[in-house]
């Protein structure tokens, strides 16, 4: 092999690791197909989710350029959450009785508008009340609206909870009387009427692997330990009861971080995602930040209560999608699977507003292992010794010639 030969490929090489030197810390990459227009959307495949870490901060939208240059697209991830319309709608109460039903309250509405929800907030702490709600638009004639509707609050050592929002189809009327069952004075300090219109966002519903319940008579506690096929982002939770009686158990859900491998063992780390109240008021529907996961744990703790029967439970995550800008012709790929990457920072999340509302989809192609070689060894350009004495001879006659040149034009 000649020396020219050795220089040129060296050249190519060297190169070469310096146009793919910003994907050197990342573990897989998949092909972008399609790249049109300058804006873009792609749906993030499932099977991403288990290889990026838990801030999903090591997506990277990279590109080799016809010339071989590596550049980065920007992009603005999104979460397809359901998003809440929330207005408050100004009122007074008019009226404060008590009648053969109960204890009556009169709302006044400021003007004619849409409700939909209604928070109440009382100074008693531990109650258990049907009540009925009506409307009017004149005080005259009245129609219900909810009837034995069922409001509590439960406040001890081991229980905080309180159930007093009524949730009803969209009314309008100027007025809207509220009927509290009980003959003790409920003591309302507060109500809150409001609309409330939900934008249904996008879900994905994930296959349980394994779902075990285990109850610890010691502890008190039933345990629920769920696997999923691969880690994906979970954000929901629903957890069905098949017990018809009445019921307040806190828990806590957990998902597994990392484990320590033991003399005994594996030893799993948790950590909590969230906490509430399992009840036999609600649908027991938990929502939460979205969070990558394979295992989680659920711990109801019983007291003294018999345990519930767990009929089944159900996990859902939103979908993520990335809107990307493309500014100039390459071949495009999504890079992930770096632990320690940071999240990214790009002007375009701060231009949102611009960017167009229709976006074609590109197509994700299958995941490739990025393979990482050793550091190019770099080989001397001269190997042979001879080689070198020889320059260092022609530029000692070079600079002679030159110095008796400038000698003789000096005389």
């Amino acid at each position: 092999m000649t020396s020219i030969t050795k220089i040129i490929i060296g050249l190519c090489v060297g190169f070469t690791t310096l146009s793919f030197a910003q994907m050197k810390h990342y573990g897989y990459k998949r092909s972008l197909q399609n790249v049109s227009n300058d804006w873009h959307q792609l749906t993030i495949p499932e099977a991403v989710f288990g290889k990026l870490n838990s801030e999903m901060s090591d997506l990277r939208i990279y590109g080799i350029t016809a010339q071989t240059d590596t550049i980065e697209a920007p992009y603005v991830l999104k979460a397809l959450s359901e998003k809440i319309e929330y207005k408050a709608l100004p009122f007074k109460i008019i009226n404060k009785t008590k009648g053969e039903k109960g204890h009556y309250f009169t709302f006044q509405l400021n003007s004619e508008a849409l409700i939909n929800h209604i928070e109440l907030d009382f100074k008693r702490s531990n109650f258990d009340w049907k009540i009925e709600l009506q409307g009017s638009q004149n005080q005259q004639e009245w129609f219900t609206i909810l009837e034995d509707y069922r409001i509590l609050s439960i406040k001890n050592q081991s229980t905080n909870f309180k159930f007093t929002t009524l949730e009803f189809p969209d009314s309008k009327f100027k007025y809207y009387r509220l009927i509290v069952k009980d003959n003790e004075p409920p003591q309302l300090e507060s109500a809150q009427l409001s609309n409330y219109q939900t934008i249904a966002g996008h879900y994905t519903t994930y296959n349980l692997k394994k779902l075990e319940t285990t109850d610890d008579k010691t502890l008190k506690n039933t345990v629920i330990n769920l696997e999923l096929e691969k880690a994906v982002p979970l954000s929901q939770l629903h957890i069905n009861v098949s017990n018809t009686f009445d019921y307040y158990r806190p828990f806590k859900i957990e998902y597994r971080r990392d484990s320590t491998l033991t003399e005994k063992g594996f030893k799993y780390h948790y950590k909590t995602i969230t906490s509430g109240t399992l009840n036999s008021m609600e649908q027991n529907l938990f929502k939460f930040p979205s969070t990558i996961a394979k295992h989680l744990r659920v711990t109801i703790y019983n007291d003294n209560n018999q345990p519930l029967r767990i009929a089944d439970v159900s996990a859902k995550g939103y979908q993520f999608q990335l809107i990307v800008r493309f500014t100039e012709p390459a071949i495009y790929m999504l890079v992930y699977g770096y632990p320690s990457a940071r999240e990214p920072v790009y002007d375009i999340a701060k231009f949102e507003t611009n960017i167009p509302e229709e976006l074609i989809a590109l197509e994700v192609g299958k995941e490739d292992v990025i393979l990482h070689s050793l550091d190019p060894k770099v080989q001397p350009l001269f190997e042979n010794s001879y080689w070198l004495w020889a320059i260092i001879g022609v530029v000692i006659l070079l600079l002679g010639g030159f110095t008796l040149k400038m000698l003789k034009t000096m005389r």
